[in-house]
Order: structure tokens, then sequence, then C-alpha cells
């Protein structure tokens, strides 16, 4: 199957499933990227200057376009990944509703407060604020077209910058049209631009000096080329990078709505998801009776184009090798696949894999496979599961399934991981008042919340001395002035403290 291709001045985004061009799309260079932050700086200015309130209402309204007009991103997002029409619609939602709390929290999160300057500085008035810090460069990933990007593009425009966004090659369309409906409601200025191209386009906004900060989605080896990109004019940089998460399934457990969850984990959008489930450990005493539940699942399901496949085609070619690679790797170690196998790969599709007693040293086991496959292992307790699945440079997100409240609260706080979700898959990506993000090779920094709010601004610190007071910081410094401070430091801070 072809994929995306380059003209002189244009390239052609695929729909995967099919191989027919979706839309044509210019090929930006380093000027055009330039000439979009120069703008973006413009507006930058204008946009932070409008204040929390018209920013919330201008915001809301974006948030009320691309609601009525959902339909119409969804089947573009169909198109240009070959997802199912109603994950694209749910796909749609999510971004919607993190448009919806960045607006409606920006300025309770981000807004002026004052601090208690403490009894050395009683004297002050002190206030902290967060300023926005201007232009922000945004690369989104084409697994997830629009939500995942939206994670930043939203509260970086809340907290008051512009953004230029350079979306994937293989799902330009999307950034495209998101970026019109911005522009419908803010004519003003573009303080949301999209920049289409391939790598060369992305990596002239990472470079890019007029950028204040980069939020980037995509792979562990990608990532450290934008760093390293960044690094030369020291531009902070967010990266949400690949993952090998874990689902753990403990005694106890719910296991039809494990395997459910379990299931969908793995194989939704083909396992095209950062998120996605690629391990399973499931101890003894549950093992058999989970491993019959998920393959009796995992064989219903069929990929396809159609409205009743359960997920669409492999978008990335080139990924389908890598898939290939982990399945027919892990069989010639000895595992047993209880559902599909190496002849699974059907070019642009991949029907579901199962895969049990995989060696932990295998590539199926230990490299991000970003496909419809899952292994699933057996170990002996909690303990052994949580060990295993900390056993990964990854640590994005993580599923457990227990029936103990208190053990799968322990089990969650010890999986090496940005987050965990207990008796639910990916619940935390879900609730935009919780940060996204992980630890290792799956990145640094977060999206979403607060802490995603803070991401896009700059903490300023303000005192103000509101009457004189005892002047340590001066050569008129007397010896009274320093009893006075010692006897004072003595009284409140050289007690001894008793459990």
């Amino acid at each position: 199957m072809s994929v995306a291709t380059e003209s002189i001045e244009t390239f052609a985004s695929l729909n995967p499933a099919t191989g027919e061009v979706v839309a044509e799309h210019p090929v930006q260079d380093d000027a055009a990227v330039a000439a979009a932050v120069e703008r973006a700086r413009e507006a930058a200015g204008w946009w932070g200057a409008l204040g929390w309130k018209e920013r919330r209402l201008r915001l809301l309204n974006i948030k009320g376009s691309l609601t009525r007009n959902l339909n119409r991103m969804a089947q573009l997002i169909h198109e240009e990944t070959g997802k199912p029409l109603q994950d694209a619609q749910l796909e749609t939602i999510l971004a919607i509703t993190h448009l919806d709390w960045a607006a409606r929290n920006a300025s309770k999160v981000l807004g002026p407060r004052n601090v208690y300057p403490g009894i050395m500085a009683i004297n002050q008035k002190c206030v902290l604020e967060y300023q926005p810090l201007g232009v922000v460069g945004v690369i989104g990933p084409w697994n997830y077209p629009v939500v995942t990007p939206m994670g930043s593009i939203a509260y970086a425009l809340a907290a008051g910058n512009a953004v230029v966004f350079k979306p994937s090659e293989f799902t330009p369309g999307a950034g495209v049209y998101l970026a019109e409906l911005v522009a419908a409601v803010v004519p003003e200025h573009p303080v949301l631009q999209t920049v289409t191209g391939f790598g060369a386009t992305g990596a002239a906004l990472a470079s890019s000096p007029g950028v204040d900060k980069l939020a980037f989605t995509g792979s562990t080896r990608t990532a450290k080329r934008v760093m390293a990109a960044c690094a030369e004019n020291l531009t902070p940089i967010i990266a949400e990078c690949g993952g090998k998460d874990a689902c753990i399934v403990d005694s106890g457990a719910d296991l039809d709505a494990a395997a459910d969850a379990a299931l969908w984990g793995a194989m939704a959008n083909a396992g095209q998801t950062c998120i996605a489930v690629e391990r399973i450990y499931v101890v003894d005493d549950a093992y058999d009776a989970f491993l019959g539940k998920l393959t009796d699942k995992a064989r219903d399901l069929r990929p396809g184009f159609d409205r009743e496949a359960a997920y669409g085609p492999i978008t990335m070619p080139g990924q389908l090798d890598i898939i290939e690679r982990h399945i027919q790797d892990a069989l010639s170690r000895g595992a047993t696949a209880v559902v599909g196998g190496a002849e699974s790969v059907r070019r642009p599709y991949v029907e579901p894999v199962v895969l049990a007693d995989v060696p932990d040293d295998s590539s199926a086991v230990r490299e991000e496979t970003f496909g419809p496959t899952v292994t699933v292992h057996r170990v002996k307790d909690l303990d052994e599961a949580v060990e295993k699945a900390n056993e990964s440079s990854y640590g994005l997100a993580g599923t457990i399934y227990s029936g103990d409240k208190s053990r799968a609260m322990d089990a969650a706080r010890r999986m090496r991981s940005g987050m965990t979700s207990i008796n639910a898959f990916a619940a935390t990506s879900q609730i935009p008042a919780l940060p996204f993000g992980g630890v290792g090779e799956s990145g640094f920094g977060r999206i979403h919340g607060p802490d995603g709010l803070r991401e896009f601004a700059r903490p300023k610190a303000i005192s103000r001395q509101r009457f004189s007071a005892m002047n340590l910081t001066s050569f008129t410094r007397t010896d009274k002035d320093m009893n006075r401070v010692l006897g004072l430091i003595t009284m409140f801070h050289a007690r001894r403290y008793k459990r």
C-alpha cells in the first residue's frame, strides 16, 4: 500500500484502509514555519492581554463550534486514520471535554493569589501569579489526531498563549480543520495556526527561537531528536512518548469486567494507543479462567473499514513490520498463540493476537508493539505482578483489576507509571482534571488538569514591602537587630517535636 507522498509543493494524506487520497496539503518549509511563529508572537500579545474572562468566553465558543461540527471532524478522523467512525466520535467528544475544562478552570488555577510571607518577612505583601509563555509549539501524533494535541492546545490557549500546531503527515486534515474552527470564532488574530508537512516541518518548529515551549507526542526515538533541536535555544519541552503498559488481574477480581477492559485496552484503535494494554499479568488462581474469557472475546473481533468492524487498519504502514517481527519472535522462542498468530498480519489489517508463555526478554514484552496484540503472563501473586509490570523502560499508564480496594491502591502506588486506573481501563486519561504523562522512556511533563495548565505558564513571584521592619540585608544592620532575629528564630524553631 502506498503512503503519504510528497511533490514539490504539496503532499497527499491517504485513507490507510483504501489508499484513496483524502486531501492535498502544502509542505511548509522553514520560512513558512518562521512566518507562522512570528504571527503567533503578535497574536499571543493580544490574546494574553484579553484577560481570563474574555479568553474563557472565546474558548467556550470554540468548544461549541467543535461540538456543532463533531460529526464532520469525526468523519475526517475516520478517513485519515481508518478507525471506526464511533471511535472517531468518541475522540472528538473527549477533545471537547478538555476544551471545556481548560476554559472553565484556567483562572482558578493560574489566577494571582496571595502567599503568606512567613514570620521573617511579615512586612511583605506576597503575590504569586502565572504569566503566559508566549508562543507554544505543538507536534501531534496520527493515532489520536485531535484529542491528544488538544491536551496541549486547549491548556496552552487557556493559559494565554498562542499555538502553532504541526500535525502528523498522516493526519494533517484534522489539524487544519481545527485551526479553521478556531479562526472562525477568534478572527482577530491567529491564536491557533496549523503548519503541515513532514519531519522537516516539525524540526523547523522545534528549532525556532521564537517558540517558548514545545509539546511533543510521538516515539521515544523521535522525542530525543526533538529535544536536541529544542536544546539549541534552551526551549523547554513536554514529551509524551510511547508505552508498554501493563494490566494486572488480581485474585478476586471481576474476571468478565477485567477481560472486557483488557481486550479493549489492547485492541481498540488496532492497538495504536500509547496507553494500550500490551502486557497482562494474572495471578495464578485466576489465570486459566481469565485467559479463557479473554480469548473467547478476542476471537469475536474483526478489523475492517465498515461500520461493523471492531477496529480499523494499521495507519502507518511501517508499523506492520514491527508487529509481525514481535509476533514471530515470541513464537520462535516458545510462546503459544492462543488467538491468531503470524498469519494474522493481513496488510493493512492485523487480526487480534493473544500470546501466552512469552519469555520476559522477548521483543513482544520489552518493546512497544503498537498493534492489536497482547501477551498474557501467569504470576504467583500481586507482588510479582507489580514487579513484572515495572520491569520496563517505559512507564506511562497501567490498569489493575482487583476485588480488594486496599490491595489495589497499594499496587497502584507501587506501579511505575504516571497514571494507574483501578477496575477500569484508562479512566485517568478520560478525566480532564487529572494530569497525563509518564516516566522513564514514556517521557516527562504533564498535560491535562491543573498541572497541564501550569506547564504552559511561568510562575511570577512579586513581593511589596508594606512597612519598615528590621533590615537584615543592609550594611546598616546592628547587633540589636541580629540579636532580635536570633531570638525569634530560637523561639519559633528550636523546640523538639515528639511523635
